[in-house]
């Protein structure tokens, strides 16, 4: 449980970057949000990996870095910019429900096995859960702004699964931070691109910056990727929808903004499959093979007796037998021949 405590406080994190996009950073910037998010974060952790842990990336770390940076940064961060412009927030944010529902398919389709009904019924409890907190009646559906946030949530859940199917990095800050750059390759020339030269910030907005960065981003990819390793994988997907629920409570107590009682309803059923993700933490992971018990060691103490060899004659080579066996009753028959 403890692994799940610290996995759940990355979307929680990650749910208050609502209120700080909205109230703090500034408008009409998104691309820049997104590269000043990734950019720093991923230069301070590989700085840190590099310099106080030692890290050096081979080959392998190479092609695990440039996939997972692409599927969890590269990708995801521009197609969830899209679909946010394009549609309501909270449009935007119910696409991030499927997330369970998506890794769980995915896992699925990669070790070739049907997804449990249960966790294919929980996923769907999930998105409606998360739809009816943060959807507003009267929400217009943009075609294009629907795919995108789709398309967002398809990359980050094949984030999840292929952090899971490959091996365990040397170093996960260094990795991670690696991931982050990788993506920022991508993110850096698209805001140059569309928005221009970076704004101007005042001190409240560099503040929020910082923390946009270093909390809401390396930080929480750092204990977001070690749960995704070691926790079952329908887990951090269901924990991941904290994310949605932290906002929309930050919403209600520093915005002023209403809770009705279908969002009520939408917090218990969110609730409740997080609950699902959090206790499923306890079960083996069914995504991986048993490993081999490791070979006996013979002891005095469980080692059967040798089998003796068959008797010939009778008479003492059955008493032979007998002391090979060790049972009581040959060890009498035994007794009775030596006073003989």
């Amino acid at each position: 449980m403890k692994t799940v405590a610290v996995t759940v406080l990355a979307p929680i994190a990650w749910g208050t970057t609502y209120v700080l996009v909205t109230e703090v950073l500034p408008p009409g910037r998104p691309v820049f949000d997104a590269a000043a998010r990734v950019l720093p974060a991923g230069l301070l952790l590989v700085a840190v990996a590099w310099l106080l842990r030692g890290w050096r990336p081979g080959r392998a770390d190479g092609r695990r870095v440039a996939v997972l940076g692409l599927v969890n940064v590269g990708l995801f961060f521009p197609l969830l910019i899209l679909a946010a412009t394009l549609l309501p927030g909270g449009v935007a944010a119910a696409a991030g429900g499927l997330q369970p529902l998506l890794v769980v398919g995915f896992a699925g389709l990669l070790a070739r096995r049907r997804p449990p009904g249960r966790e294919i019924a929980v996923g769907i409890a999930a998105a409606v859960g998360v739809g009816l907190v943060v959807l507003r009646p009267g929400a217009g559906y943009d075609p294009v702004g629907l795919l995108a946030a789709l398309a967002a949530n398809v990359s980050f859940a094949a984030g999840v699964v292929l952090t899971r199917r490959f091996p365990r990095p040397a170093d996960p800050i260094g990795d991670v931070g690696g991931q982050l750059l990788a993506g920022a390759v991508l993110i850096v020339p698209l805001a140059l691109l569309v928005e221009g030269p970076p704004p101007a910030l005042d001190g409240g907005q560099a503040l929020g910056v910082a923390y946009f960065s270093l909390v809401a981003t390396a930080a929480a990819f750092v204990v977001w990727f070690e749960g995704v390793r070691r926790l079952p994988v329908v887990a951090p997907p269901l924990l991941g929808l904290a994310a949605p629920l932290t906002g929309a409570v930050l919403g209600w107590v520093l915005l002023g903004e209403d809770l009705t009682a279908t969002q009520l309803a939408g917090f218990a059923l969110t609730f409740a499959a997080i609950a699902y993700g959090a206790l499923a933490s306890r079960a083996p992971r069914a995504d991986t093979l048993p490993r081999a018990d490791p070979p006996c060691q013979a002891s005095p103490h469980d080692a059967r007796p040798a089998r003796a060899r068959r008797p010939r004659h009778g008479g003492r080579d059955r008493v032979h037998l007998a002391a090979a066996r060790g049972d009581p009753a040959d060890r009498a028959l035994r007794a009775r021949q030596g006073a003989a």
